[in-house]
This record gives C-alpha cells, sequence and structure tokens, in this order.
C-alpha cells in the first residue's frame, strides 16, 4: 500500500471551513462542490489514483491530519486499505492531539482506456463503503465521501439527484473558486498532479537507459569492492563528495531557461552517464550520503536538489533500487527547504526502490508527523562544524605553533564535504 500521510498545517484547516494562516479569514466550505475544490490546496497537488482521507474536528469543522494512500487495483485489497487506512489517520489524530469527529473521504481516479468517469464512481462504490465501516469501527462517522474523476465528482452519501445526479457534477474550473483566491493570496500553491510529479522522477528509458546501465555496471566494478575496503573507502569518499560539488558548481552555472519536465531535460544533458553512476554508486555509502545530506539550505540547496533529482532518473533496470539515496536526498531538501508536499511524494517513491532504506523510512514518518524539520538541519550543521575545524587542526599542525590558535579560531568557508 503506497501511503503518504499529510500532517496537519500549523493553522489547520477547516471544514465546512477553513482557513490557510492564523491570521487569514475564515473560508466556509458550503457544498460537495467546494470540498471536491478544496482537495488539491489541502495536499499541495492534485491526487490521482488515491484514496484521500481527512480528519474533521469540533463543531466548526475544522480539518485536521490528511492521509494519501493509492488505491489498489485488486478489489480484494480494498477491506484492509480502508482498515489500514482508517486506523492510520484516527490514531496519528489522537497522538496529535485529540480523536478526530468526523472524516472526509476522496477517492481520486481517472478512467481507464473504454471507460466513463461515472463507471469509476460505481467500481469505488464498494471501496467507499469499506471506509466507512472501518472510520465507523472506530467510533468516527464519515461526513462525506466524493469521486473525483475526469474533471466531474459524485457524492456517495447524497442521494438527492436534484444536487448530486447519477451523471455527476463538473469540477470548478480551475483558479476560478473562492478557494483558489484565498489560496493564491495565501500563497499556496499546486504543484501539479500527483502522476506528474512522479514522473519527473522516474527512470530514463531508450537509448539513454541502455548506455546509464553500462556506466553504471563499470561503476560498480570499480568502486563497490573499495567502498567494501576500510583501506580505500575514504578515497571514494572524497572523489564522490568533489565530484557532486563539481557538479552542483556546473549546475548553478548553467540554470534551466523554463520548469517542468524541460528542466529535468537540461539537468540531464549536463550530465554524462560515467559521472552520473559514480555519484550513484557512491551514495550507497551511508557516510558520503549523510555528508551530502548537508547540504539542505541556503546556496547550496537548489543546485543539491537538481543533482539528487537527475540522478534519481538515472536509476536503471538493474539498478532502480539504487535510487532510494538519491531520492530520499530530493526528499529531504524538499521538507528541509519548506515543500512539505513534495518531500511526502518523493520520501515515498525512496521506499518503493527499496522499502527497508532506514533514511528514507525516519524521514517519511518524520515529515508525516508534522515533525520541525529544524532539530536535523541542526544536527546536520553540529556534526559540518565538528568535522571541519578536526581537519583544518589537523592541517595547521605542520606550521609553527604560533599559527594554530588564529587557525582554529577561524572556521573555513568550504562545502560540507570538502575535507575528505
Amino acid at each position: 500500500m503506497t501511503k503518504n500521510h499529510e500532517s496537519p498545517s500549523p493553522a489547520g484547516r477547516r471544514s465546512p471551513s477553513t482557513s490557510g494562516s492564523p491570521t487569514a479569514s475564515q473560508i466556509t466550505l458550503r457544498s460537495p462542490a467546494e470540498l471536491a475544490d478544496a482537495l488539491p490546496y489541502m495536499l499541495g497537488f492534485h491526487p490521482t489514483d488515491s484514496l484521500v482521507l481527512v480528519a474533521v474536528h469540533g463543531e466548526g469543522g475544522r480539518f485536521g491530519g490528511r492521509l494519501r494512500v493509492g488505491i489498489p487495483s485488486a478489489p480484494t485489497e480494498w477491506a484492509d486499505t480502508a482498515r489500514q487506512a482508517a486506523e492510520t489517520l484516527i490514531r496519528g489524530s489522537e497522538r496529535r492531539g485529540g480523536k478526530p469527529d468526523g472524516v472526509v473521504v476522496y477517492l481520486c481516479q481517472d478512467p481507464l482506456v473504454g471507460e466513463s468517469a461515472q463507471r469509476v464512481m460505481t467500481r469505488l462504490r464498494p471501496l467507499a463503503h469499506r471506509l466507512r465501516l472501518a472510520c465507523g469501527a472506530l467510533d468516527v462517522p464519515v461526513m462525506e465521501a466524493l469521486c473525483l474523476s475526469d474533471g466531474r465528482y459524485w457524492s456517495y452519501t447524497c442521494p438527492d439527484e436534484r444536487c448530486c445526479p447519477a451523471e455527476g457534477n463538473p469540477m470548478a474550473l480551475p483558479g476560478t473558486s473562492v478557494m483558489a483566491a484565498a489560496a493564491t493570496f495565501a500563497g499556496i500553491r499546486v504543484r501539479g498532479s500527483l502522476k506528474e510529479i512522479e514522473r519527473r522522477l522516474a527512470p530514463l528509458d531508450g537509448a539513454q537507459a541502455v548506455e546509464q546501465e553500462k556506466a553504471l555496471e563499470r561503476a560498480a566494478i570499480a568502486l563497490v569492492p573499495k567502498i567494501l575496503d576500510g583501506a580505500s573507502r575514504e578515497e571514494v569518499g572524497a572523489e564522490t563528495l568533489a565530484l557532486a560539488r563539481t557538479l552542483m558548481r556546473r549546475m548553478t552555472l548553467a540554470p534551466p531557461a523554463e520548469t517542468g519536465p524541460g528542466a529535468d531535460d537540461w539537468d540531464d544533458a549536463l550530465l554524462d552517464h560515467d559521472e552520473a553512476a559514480a555519484m550513484i554508486i557512491g551514495l550507497q555509502d551511508r557516510e558520503i550520503r549523510d555528508i551530502a545530506a548537508e547540504w539542505m539550505e541556503d546556496e547550496e540547496a537548489a543546485p543539491a536538489l537538481r543533482l539528487w533529482r537527475a540522478l534519481a532518473r538515472r536509476c536503471v533496470g538493474a539498478y532502480g533500487e539504487h535510487a532510494a539515496a538519491p531520492l530520499t536526498l530530493a526528499g529531504w531538501v524538499s521538507w528541509s527547504t519548506g515543500d512539505e508536499p513534495t518531500a511526502r511524494i518523493v520520501l515515498g517513491l525512496a521506499l518503493r526502490a527499496d522499502a527497508d532504506y532506514r533514511f528514507a523510512q525516519l524521514l517519511h514518518h518524520a515529515c508525516n508527523e508534522g515533525i520541525d524539520p529544524e532539530g536535523l538541519r541542526q544536527c546536520l550543521r553540529e556534526e559540518r562544524r565538528r568535522r571541519e575545524p578536526r581537519r583544518k587542526r589537523s592541517s595547521a599542525s605542520t606550521r609553527p605553533p604560533r599559527s594554530r590558535p588564529r587557525t582554529n579560531r577561524r572556521a573555513p568557508r568550504r562545502s560540507a564535504g570538502s575535507e575528505q
């Protein structure tokens, strides 16, 4: 089950009313149409092929935690999925401060080839029923259950065809609703669809993939024995981090002219196959990866994020599992720089590449629980400060003794891996 647990924003959200920030005016959502329109603003992206649960608190209907789960293709898995999703949302809400008074359910899926949106709604109705039973078993009622498909929405709870006809109702045009206006005013951004975000991190294909896999094979033969050998591991780390800094500088000096997939193509063209392969294999070493994680803020964050995303796309063929490292780093930089919606998606992809990748597990859990990333940032800063002066003292030991105090007081201004 692909899970993407969305923790509540600091200000919270309300249903049938919502507010985007502590100082923003409260927004009242009065109908299924407005609830449907609000979903991408709550998540930060348009969910596709997703089951979304939103906790509702208090008489005013304040939105709390959110949870997104991929819809299993096999209906035989729906009962377990519904039970796990309901328990995760409700128990998580209890840990963060209070049991929900209700839940809003969204089922989002586009039609298959030859299938109508209305057929999608009918096909998913048993799943909506399972979710109502699962939430009810935990003494939390489902206040509304909506199906969103191909630009239309249906309510599973409203029997009145005057407002909820069998053919469904059209969704509001993008950017035309009250919620869209309020979100724009509050600076809330929708980052496209889940499918689009995931597609931009998918492995390369075609001739590029063939050449990249060959380069990965060459790099693995050359580097893996060195990583496993303690005597040469430090040498590999130094080379990998030096190459990473070179590639980040290259990306800084060559910003893409556009955003979206065009920017990805631009970044892909900045890396050759052997460079990418050496980085991917090197990042499989935990100590190298941990130093790379220090590049998560200020002027280092943007080129690091571009590099990690480009490397994730180079993990092709038999090396698909290797994507866990660059994807986790990309998720960490996204989270550290405030892009939590994208961070959750990317960390979910890292766990899809390797479900046992511990760093991704820890970050994904912390992000979903609404933990402030500043604590981890402070740890990484301290580790960087601890490591760099030690190297400085070591190099200063060859100088006359009187030069040491001045050297020790002044930390070198370099990137995290410069001591390697």
